[in-house]
């Protein structure tokens, strides 16, 4: 029988279970072991790869956490149960650290001749949210108040102080059997709360064994207001079981006095609503009130003797005092920043007075660089299935003249441009609008990507500062609560982007748009692209495209392109990309431009031609790899400082396990995979098939169709052309097949 079970529970909540699973077998304890209680296929799937000693328990989508619970507690053989939520984690060396403490309990428990067993330990955690890594609790304070000395709850009240967790204690397995019904519930709460009551005895441990992830509220379903009035159902249940329990019974009334208090203050609800709680949360604060009970001195102090009162109106002129001596403050530090944009907000206002337009549509791509990416795509089949739209881009000034004929477009910072956006029923863009925009309700946003992520996006680069560069996150939060729809290609972007932007809008997972080209292109199409190249027929063109690194200013080619080209040959062409982010900085490639074996394509739009153009693409780290796979073209891996990018910028798998081709660190790696012939043998085309099921997995043709039809001609999901399996798509023809 193992000493621990560590019983991990619930849905794969935006992707955590992989990292959670992850730390369990990186430090594995032999007298332990893992049930996975997994809801749902994916948290299955996650499950299911990784050791193979972990026990899996495979429940239904939409099973509740108590049930879950419940499940991994029944398939449990350990003395001691730690129940740990699929969205949290556990500190380094954390399980090592319960089972050595229990096992302790237990051996002072059989020396012990007389006395009740110790049926919980409680342990210190740390906290992380969507703006905070692994922050120390309040609580090791109150576990070193008590020592490692096992004593009844009553001798030590304040533990009901500690934050209610299940994760924050460890419970014995015949403790959770005996009183399972009680603790079985989906208030968590409660259950902590409830089994400490139910104790014989408690045991400390002041080390962090847990990790408490609280979810951004605004990526998970909204509370109906009348959800409220369970905290004061909670209390008054807990209260009913401390009536012969005197110190237990002041600290629950302190702890309901506190969040009805917070609860009251903090949510704007409803009249109604707030007034029913109101008058609910007097009766328990009188109900409930112990012989004696002091209240606190100041202003909390006021809130509690108004709250007993039951008086609402009284209650609600001191929030309103309150509020307007702070706004008073607010207002003297925002006054000069409100001064300097106040034209421009009265022209944008008077704009968003209008009615929307809902023939008006707005698209952006790449911070206004012109038609471009999924946005273009998006509009080319508008125009096509819904012409009575009308199409505005926004490009920035010295970007217009590269527009096609005849786009009507606007300059960011002019007036049509404010006014455009705020009369648009929709916009369109593969980044995001400025931070002044207003989402207004009847308006749709629609968020396309420009990628398929490898490298950690959003609030996970939070973890990365040297990645980060200072974003405001707060600034991105409001970004992101616009979105109504977001734009995916396959299943691992869809569940990155729910962890990286969590918010409320719908994933359109149809495919990008700007790959609907790989599949829609003939022959025609890839002999114009080579030819508009200027690759000669019969001749091999390679793509190189490296992304950018955040560690670097600018663009310095990794490789000895005129070396590289020598050993390649007179047959191969090298066409060579820099990222975007880099500009005009190409420079290094002008000596090379001349040779007609290196062309610098770094401003050559769109990127699809490349694709189209190239017999093979190498990158390293470079989104571009996922689009290119859907052409089923061989991709070689140039990762000569994947040690580096990884540990700075953070990435969501490893690409030197899960690459989709032949891998190369160094140039001379690179030569011979070509040299060889390697890098498209048997095992480069097995690789890419494996990446292409992972990454290709709704690109098909049709994606910028799907979200045409869905979104602006707001047709129903279930009669959107179906995503056509992949085995039975058929991608533009190679170069060698075009020239046939």
């Amino acid at each position: 029988m193992p000493q621990l079970s560590v019983i991990v529970y619930g849905p794969n909540a935006q992707g955590h279970l992989t990292e959670l699973l992850g730390s369990l077998e990186a430090h594995p304890l032999p007298d332990a072991e893992v049930v996975v209680a997994a809801v749902g296929d994916w948290a299955r799937e996650t499950a299911e790869g990784h050791a193979p000693e972990t026990v899996v328990v495979p429940l239904p989508e939409g099973t509740r956490d108590a049930a879950a619970r419940a499940a991994g507690a029944a398939r449990a053989t350990g003395r001691w149960l730690h129940f740990v939520h699929a969205k949290d984690g556990l500190p380094a060396g954390a399980a090592r650290l319960i089972a050595e403490r229990t096992a302790e309990l237990d051996a002072a428990d059989d020396t012990a001749a007389t006395g009740a067993g110790v049926d919980i330990l409680l342990f210190d955690h740390v906290g992380t949210t969507w703006q905070t890594a692994a922050t120390p609790s309040r609580d090791g304070r109150l576990l070193a108040a008590v020592g490692r000395e096992a004593l009844p709850l009553d001798e030590s009240a304040d533990l009901l102080r500690l934050t209610p967790l299940l994760g924050n204690r460890a419970l014995r397995a015949g403790f959770w059997r005996a009183h399972e019904e009680l603790l079985t519930t989906e208030d968590e709460p409660y259950a902590a709360y409830t089994a400490l009551l139910h104790a014989g005895r408690v045991a400390c441990l002041n080390q962090a064994a847990y990790e408490n992830r609280e979810l951004r509220p605004e990526s998970l379903p909204p509370r109906a207001p009348e959800d409220r009035f369970a905290l004061i159902e909670r209390y008054e249940s807990l209260l009913a079981l401390t009536q012969d329990r005197r110190a237990a019974r002041a600290v629950l009334y302190d702890l309901m006095m506190r969040d009805l208090v917070r609860t009251f203050a903090g949510e704007n609800l409803p009249d109604a609503v707030a007034r029913e709680f109101f008058r609910r949360a007097s009766l328990a604060a009188v109900r409930w009130r112990p012989a004696n009970h002091e209240r606190p001195a100041g202003v909390e102090g006021v809130r509690h003797a108004l709250l007993e009162e039951g008086a609402y109106t009284k209650y609600r002129a001191f929030q309103a005092a309150n509020r307007t001596r702070r706004a008073a403050k607010k207002a003297v530090r925002t006054r000069k920043r409100q001064v300097g944009a106040k034209l421009r907000d009265q022209q944008y206002r008077r704009a968003l007075s209008r009615p929307v337009d809902p023939d008006l549509a707005v698209f952006a791509a790449y911070w206004d660089r012109g038609v471009a990416c999924n946005p273009a795509a998006i509009a080319a089949k508008l125009a096509e299935l819904a012409p009575h739209i009308h199409q505005v881009w926004t490009v920035s000034k010295e970007n217009t003249a590269l527009l096609p004929p005849g786009t009507d477009h606007v300059v960011p910072g002019t007036r049509r441009y404010w006014e455009t956006l705020a009369t648009a029923k929709y916009l369109t863009n593969n980044v995001n609008f400025p931070n002044a925009v207003v989402k207004r309700p009847d308006a749709v946003h629609i968020q396309t990507h420009h990628g398929t992520p490898l490298k950690r996006m959003g609030l996970d680069q939070m973890e990365h500062p040297a990645a980060a560069k200072g974003l405001d996150f707060a600034a991105l939060l409001a970004r992101i609560d616009k979105w109504d729809y977001s734009v995916s290609a396959n299943s691992h972007s869809t569940r990155m982007w729910e962890r990286a932007y969590p918010a409320r809008y719908t994933s359109l997972d149809y495919g990008y748009p700007r790959n609907d080209v790989f599949y829609t292109s003939g022959a025609a199409q890839v002999r114009a692209a080579r030819e508009r190249l200027g690759i000669a027929p019969g001749k091999t063109a390679v793509l190189y495209a490296p992304t950018h690194r955040d560690y670097e200013a600018g663009f310095t080619p990794r490789l000895d392109l005129a070396a590289l080209a020598d050993r390649l040959g007179e047959d191969t062409v090298l066409l060579v990309r820099a990222h975007y982010f880099y500009g005009g900085a190409a420079s290094p490639l002008t000596g090379l431009r001349r040779s007609g074996r290196i062309i610098d394509v770094s401003s050559y739009d769109p990127v699809e031609e490349l694709c189209l153009a190239a017999d093979a693409l190498v990158t390293d780290y470079s989104s571009i790899m996922f689009d290119y796979a859907n052409l089923d073209r061989p991709i070689v891996v140039y990762a000569d400082d994947w040690e580096t990018y990884r540990t700075t910028r953070g990435v969501y798998f490893d690409l030197m396990t899960d690459h989709p081709g032949q891998v190369a660190r160094t140039q001379e790696e690179l030569t011979e995979i070509f040299a060889s012939g390697a890098w498209r043998d048997e095992s480069a085309a097995k690789a890419r098939a494996a990446f292409r099921r992972r990454f290709c997995e709704y690109d098909d043709g049709r994606a910028a169709e799907r979200v045409v039809r869905r979104v602006f001609l707001g047709e129903p999901e279930e009669s959107l052309p179906p995503v056509i399996p992949l085995e039975e798509r058929t991608p533009a023809p190679t170069p060698e097949e075009a020239s046939a």
